[in-house]
């Protein structure tokens, strides 16, 4: 691919540009951002270790400068604001989703054909922006969230076990937070059901913690995930321009699959050159359901406070 564009120089953004750029899975990453000299900062400091690291993917820092980004295959958009002290959910909804409407549309006035990848939260409902406001085929916008929230899940489990992670299969559904599903009866390592290597109890304290695993972080640093979101994004990146076919948790329109219609929500899906290529809908049982409708009702109800605002 030619250009691959990160929006937004944070620390998510210049984690998921410097994955890409390790990657080589362009001729250039272009990293943008609107504080004055912080992606072209970040950007040279990455190109700096490419002659160490071993890529050649050139990495170019700009200010506000969409025409830098003309022709990307690929966009991932991380800009936004986290909520800071009190500003109410429906302020930060209102915030970001006002970034988050600008952003897209620059981004598709100068690369109509590109495939937009969402991180910026509160991340089902800012996914759902971003597709009203790119005006293409849902297959083309979806998020990130399962990844990174499967990749704490596996990291939680491969701990109990002392086992590799690289064993670990894992799924979930539903909505990035407290109200995700993880499946433990989808769960297994190296293809036996983590139900027969630990016990319910173990497996509900692991479960609880995945849904507050950024919460968790946010604890401890004073300050959001960065490393996880970064590399989870770049995986995803690199499914699509290498078309692997994978199949990830990602934050994808359904149009009627598990029961749900016109909503992001996490789902698995079959992710390639042409962005989401199928969702697939699993078997899940009475309680696994009500858990994915309780994920939904939420989402619905932050998408609520979206429609209210009339942006679109």
């Amino acid at each position: 691919m030619n250009k691959i564009t990160v929006i937004g120089a944070g620390n998510v953004g210049a984690t998921t540009a410097n994955v890409i750029a390790q990657k080589d899975l362009a001729r250039e990453v272009v990293l943008l951002d609107i504080k004055e000299g912080l992606a072209e900062g970040k950007a040279l400091d990455i190109w700096q270790t490419s002659s160490i690291i071993h890529f050649n993917t050139r990495v170019t820092g700009v200010t506000n400068d969409y025409l830098k980004t003309k022709g990307s295959g690929v966009v991932v958009i991380t800009s936004g604001l986290p909520r800071k002290p009190g500003m109410s959910r429906d302020d930060l909804i209102k915030t970001n989703a006002t970034i988050v409407k600008d952003v897209t549309e620059r981004v598709v006035k100068y690369s109509p054909d590109a495939i937009i990848i969402v991180v910026s939260n509160p991340l089902d409902v800012m996914t759902y922006a971003a597709f009203l406001a790119a005006n293409k085929a849902p297959n083309k916008v979806f998020g990130m969230a399962g990844i990174l929230d499967t990749g704490r899940y596996k990291a939680f489990i491969a701990d109990a076990l002392n086992v590799s992670p690289e064993d670990i299969h894992a799924m979930l559904l539903g909505g990035h937070g407290d109200t995700m599903v993880p499946l433990p009866r989808y769960t297994s390592i190296n293809g036996i059901p983590v139900t027969e290597l630990l016990g319910p109890a173990v497996i509900e304290k692991i479960v609880d913690r995945t849904r507050k695993g950024g919460g968790e972080l946010v604890r401890l640093m004073g300050t959001s995930a960065w490393y996880a979101p970064g590399s989870a994004v770049a995986q995803m990146v690199e499914a699509i321009v290498d078309d692997q076919k994978r199949i990830f948790p990602v934050c994808a329109m359904l149009k009627g699959e598990y029961g749900l219609k016109d909503i992001y929500l996490g789902v698995p899906v079959k992710l390639g050159k042409d962005g989401v290529e199928e969702i697939i809908e699993i078997s899940l049982n009475q309680d696994e359901k009500k858990l994915l409708k309780t994920s939904s009702d939420s989402v619905q109800t932050v998408m609520k406070v979206l429609e209210d605002l009339k942006l679109f």
